[in-house]
């Protein structure tokens, strides 16, 4: 506090001394004089100070005696200020507190002081206005008697309203929960409003008609009957928030008790501030004295102070632990944070809230309490609004959406992936929903003046780019969503036109992955330059660095045009048997500069483009199992062929392999060579593509069977034994068996061969070959 405000302070008080003092002493000569003047006030003893000449003239030396001194005063006081250094904004900052404490302190005193006087001019009877405000107070007190009376009895009348409404949030019905409930909040709400506007017309009605003169109402009546209307209303909304009778209409999730607890304590506050300062209290100081009104502000205001900090400290472990437990039940990472900082924290808040209404009040309650008022309700409204539309975002989430039937059809998956992304988007518009609740508080407190920020080039510009780069994301998620569904629908056997062929296939998934490419370097592109970065230089910088990229990586150049060439002449898809680079394998992944090949093994090899000098594929159109058998120089090679062909009817006679063989003749090409120690014949059986391999197989079963049963040869290694010699030349003792014995063990022989033969004519099912067509090859053929 500066020595300025002090002096001036000190200046006026003293003004005030002495033109009471002299309006006493002049009062005191009047009497004596005059004893018919003892009822003139202190106005008319002014009056008649300024009239007389004497008296004039003392009291305007008197004034300019005070003129000098605080003449000197300020002068001193400023070169003092001159001669120090200051900081600007800590003086500031410290002038404000200090000014604000020495209101308080100054309000308190003046108050007690004041008080004090008039109450002792009541005692004494010095004042009249005790009995007019007695008889005030009767009249008041009827018109007070009628609304509360009529506003009890329209409480009680409309409970059944109330039950309705309760039920009706309770009820089953196949709309949303959260509507039903909106719907009987909102009916519970506007059946206790009408509850206060009857109560408060019945008072207005009695006042009006049966009080004082018939059609005319005292400013007191008016006074009680619009605070009546405000504190009540403000009560409705508390009702409205904490519903502590009805559990279903509550906005808050807390218990019951905790509900009617919370409600009755806010209640009181707000009834002790309406009821107390701003009615009571304008009423004494109207009508008895100003002093007297200010004593009675400042009792309620200490007592609800204080009974407001005894119950925040009373209650702050208790709703700590509430807050910490609502924050676990969050699924967003941003409330849960927020939850467990105020779980922490909330009493101090609290706390300043209730000092600062309570300062408030006392230095100037008809322009702080508005304010104070108005900053409460938008906090409060800022924060229901924002827990609304979070409600309204979990309602869309949780349900989902359908999309129409011709949607569906044509993109099966679009309602997937929507719904998939909604989750994200539900975060990101929680996390923008949560920043203009904190600001709207900041706003409302007087931290930030938000209509001015927004109204500012920089807030539009900053506003409008998020809402540009939200819409940009949105549009390019969606457009990504449209096209992977398309292409999941075109790549979908059992939707569209049926089973995509292999290079549709092929095309479709590095379409895919080329689109999502696009996509993301476009959106990427675009954004940068909503939020101001030029991006001029950054594809100026892209060209460079892609041409440098392209000498310094000329394999991987030739890898992508390669693969390109590749694709356009279809030489590989998906699923194809092929033999790349001495490879050969199942192509798994092709994409535009490397190909992904499964070997029969499971070994993953992944082959550069550049590497593949020459593609077999086996997968076009048909293929051949090619078989060549060697039997001995003494079988007759017109028995064999015959053999050949009675495997073949037996291998078509299997629906299994039937559905793999194209054609119903087995292709015989004859005596292909007369071999070392075998007579070669060559057959030929036109299969599906892909089906050659199980196909040749399950022929090669048969045609071991039908030979071993004709008995003809299929010739082998044969090894001769040398037993050696000795130095003198005779070679040892060969073992022999007595011939009966080697009859009876080749007649043995014989009979296990011929069973064995007939087993494997009539073999069980799990003797069979089991391999599906896909990845089922023979490596090196």
């Amino acid at each position: 506090m500066s020595t300025t405000y002090f002096s001036d302070f000190k200046l006026f008080f003293a003004a005030i001394i002495v033109s009471v003092g002299m309006m006493v002493s002049i009062s005191d000569s009047a009497a004596q004089t005059a004893p018919e003047n003892e009822g003139n006030d202190h106005y008319q003893v002014l009056a008649d100070m300024l009239a007389d000449p004497a008296s004039r003239d003392e009291l305007i030396a008197e004034l300019r005696q005070l003129s000098d001194k605080k003449q000197t005063t300020t002068n001193d006081s400023t070169n003092k200020q001159d001669a120090q250094p200051k900081d600007t904004n800590q003086d500031s900052v410290s002038t404000e507190v200090a000014k604000k404490s020495q209101s308080v302190v100054e309000s308190i005193v003046t108050t007690l002081t004041g008080s004090w006087t008039a109450m002792s001019e009541l005692a004494s009877g010095q004042s009249k206005k005790i009995v007019a405000f007695f008889g005030l107070l009767i009249q008041l007190g009827l018109v007070v008697a009628a609304t509360v009376g009529a506003y009890i009895i329209l409480r009680v009348l409309a409970r059944f309203l109330f039950k309705r409404a309760d039920r009706l949030a309770n009820a089953d019905t196949n709309v949303h929960p959260l509507v039903v409930k909106a719907t009987a909040i909102v009916l519970s709400v506007l059946t206790d409003v009408i509850v206060v506007a009857m109560a408060w017309l019945a008072g207005y009605g009695v006042a009006l008609l049966f009080i004082g003169e018939v059609g005319k109402i005292s400013v007191s009546q008016t006074l009680f009957l619009n605070i009546f209307i405000a504190v009540e209303l403000f009560k409705v909304a508390l009702r409205a928030i904490f519903s502590g009778r009805e559990d279903s209409m509550r906005l808050l999730p807390m218990k019951a008790k905790t509900a009617r607890y919370w409600n009755g304590f806010l209640a009181v506050i707000v009834s002790f501030v309406g009821y107390g300062v701003l009615f009571l209290a304008p009423l004494v100081g109207t009508n008895l004295s100003e002093n007297l009104g200010d004593l009675f502000n400042l009792f309620i205001v200490l007592v609800t102070v204080a009974y407001a900090l005894t119950i925040v400290i009373r209650q702050r472990l208790q709703v700590r632990e509430s807050l910490a437990e609502v924050a676990k039940q969050s699924n967003f990472a941003a409330t849960q944070v927020m939850l467990r900082v105020l779980s922490r924290s909330w009493h101090l808040f609290a706390m300043a809230y209730f000092v600062v209404m309570g300062v408030a009040l006392l230095i100037k309650p008809d322009e702080a309490l508005p304010e104070l008022l108005m900053a409460t309700l938008q906090t409060v409204l800022a924060v229901f609004i924002g827990m609304g539309i979070i409600a309204l975002l979990e309602m869309t989430v949780g349900k989902g959406i359908r999309v129409p039937a011709v949607i569906s059809y044509r993109l099966s998956t679009f309602e997937t992936r929507l719904n998939n992304f909604l989750p994200t988007l539900n975060k990101v518009l929680k996390v923008l929903v949560t920043i203009m609740v904190i600001s709207a508080i900041f706003d409302a407190w007087g931290a930030v003046d938000l209509p001015t920020w927004l109204a500012s080039p920089a807030g539009t510009q900053i506003l409008s780019t998020v809402i540009s780069v939200l819409f940009i994301l949105t549009v390019s998620m969606f457009l990504w969503m449209v096209l992977a569904s398309w292409i999941e629908h075109r790549l979908n056997p059992e939707e569209g036109k049926g089973e995509p062929s292999a290079r549709e296939k092929t095309l479709l998934t590095i379409f895919r992955n080329a689109t999502a490419i696009t996509i993301i370097v476009m959106t990427t592109m675009i954004v940068l330059s909503e939020i101001g970065i030029n991006i001029g230089p950054l594809i100026a910088g892209a060209g460079v660095l892609g041409l440098a990229v392209g000498f310094g990586a000329q394999k991987l150049v030739q890898d992508v045009i390669t693969g390109v060439f590749i694709q356009m002449e279809n030489a590989i898809n998906a699923g194809d048997i092929v033999t790349v680079s001495g490879l050969t394998g199942v192509a798994e992944k092709l994409t535009i500069r490397s190909l992904g090949l499964r070997d029969l093994s499971g070994t993953y090899h992944v082959v550069p483009f550049s590497a593949v000098d020459t593609v077999s594929n086996y997968m076009r159109e048909f293929a051949y199992h090619v078989g060549e058998y060697g039997v001995a120089y003494r079988e007759n090679t017109d028995e064999v062929i015959i053999k050949l062909r009675e495997a073949f009817a037996e291998l078509l006679a299997d629906d299994e392999q039937r559905a793999n063989i194209l054609e119903d003749e087995l292709e015989v090409h004859g005596v292909t060579a007369l071999a070392d120690s075998s007579v070669n014949i060559r057959v030929r059986i036109k299969t599906l593509p892909g089906s050659q391999w199980s196909v040749g197989r399950a022929y090669n079963r048969l045609v071991k069977q039908y030979l071993d049963a004709a008995g003809i040869e299929i010739p082998f290694p044969h090894l001769t034994l040398y037993f050696g010699e000795d130095k003198n030349g005779d070679a040892p003792a060969m073992p022999m068996r007595m011939i009966n014995e080697v009859e009876v063990v080749n007649d043995a022989q014989k009979t296990a061969e011929k069973e064995t033969n007939q087993k494997a004519l009539k073999q069980p099912k799990k003797a069979e070959s089991n391999p599906s067509n896909k990845g089922d090859f023979d490596d090196g053929e």
